[in-house]
């Protein structure tokens, strides 16, 4: 079950800028992973391969721009983010197993315990996990139930590139949302959580129909990525069978939680599908 949390947070000591970059809010989430299960965070951390998890940059709340359904987030911080301004940061979860062994850190979240992103002091004051007028961000849903509501007659895909997303092409990246590089990568993230298995082949119907993108770069003191930002459609065109159009509906769906590209635990690659519905949720606000 894909779970995106939104945690709201109140800097009790200012957060310099270099402490606010991917590597440092990665550090940060194995911190709140090891708290609850030391174990997990040991694994985490040694992991290489895919994770089963993704992370936004630090957000100041109500300083994102909402335009046609269009939520814009800031991915790099230039100044220093004073004690006292209320933030949030999106973590979501991709694998049933890390939600229910992190249940303990959400039901025991003491909003008076001080977490460190680097020399700050933080108090997380409360989680979110359904979408809210204001924090579109916060949703859940089953794999299942990502599938069974999917069309199976919409032929547009519309997407929001909230964060830089880059892609590996070979030995390099390329910051172009081709259909392979985006639908490609969904299925692989798709197949390994959700049991349900899609075919590789569902890129070859997919084809960019409109695109307003531009690139940014992201770096901190280690690397630097050229990504893509901004909004692309993509059409289902040919012979397609409507249960081949629903796969690829669910792929849309499920990007808001699975991300695109490379780096989606550094806050790279988060994007929205235009009015992503509203889902009831079990995980009350904290």
């Amino acid at each position: 079950m894909p779970h995106s949390l939104v945690l709201n947070i109140l800097p009790k000591s200012p957060i310099p800028a270099h402490y606010l970059t991917g590597r440092h809010l990665h550090a940060l989430f194995l911190t709140l992973v090891s708290a609850a299960d030391k174990e997990l965070g040991d694994y985490l951390h040694a992991q290489t391969n895919e994770k089963a998890f993704t992370l936004s940059p630090l957000q100041i709340s109500g300083q994102n721009r909402c335009y046609k359904d269009i939520y814009s987030l800031q991915w790099e911080h230039k100044k220093t983010i004073p004690t006292g301004t209320r933030c949030w940061w999106r973590i979501s979860l991709l694998d049933d197993t890390l939600f229910s062994r992190l249940t303990k850190l959400w039901l025991n979240l003491n909003p008076e315990h001080s977490w460190h992103l680097g020399p700050a002091d933080l108090h997380i004051t409360g989680i979110l996990g359904t979408p809210q007028h204001n924090q579109p961000w916060a949703n859940f849903s089953t794999y299942s139930t990502l599938y069974e509501e999917a069309s199976e007659t919409q032929r547009q895909i519309a997407l929001s590139i909230n964060t830089p997303a880059t892609f590996r092409q070979g030995s390099f990246d390329s910051a172009l949302p081709s259909a392979e590089s985006v639908f490609n990568g969904l299925i692989n993230r798709w197949n390994k959580y959700s049991g349900m298995e899609f075919s590789s082949s569902l890129s070859g119907f997919v084809f960019p129909s409109f695109f307003n993108i531009h690139t940014e770069m992201v770096e901190d003191s280690r690397s630097r990525f050229i990504g893509c930002i901004g909004e692309i459609n993509y059409r289902i065109l040919g012979e397609v069978e409507p249960e081949q159009i629903k796969q690829i509906n669910t792929l849309a769906d499920f990007a808001m939680y699975a991300g695109i590209g490379r780096k989606t635990p550094m806050g790279m690659g988060m994007v929205r599908r235009p009015s992503f519905g509203k889902k009831v949720s079990v995980l009350e606000d904290v």
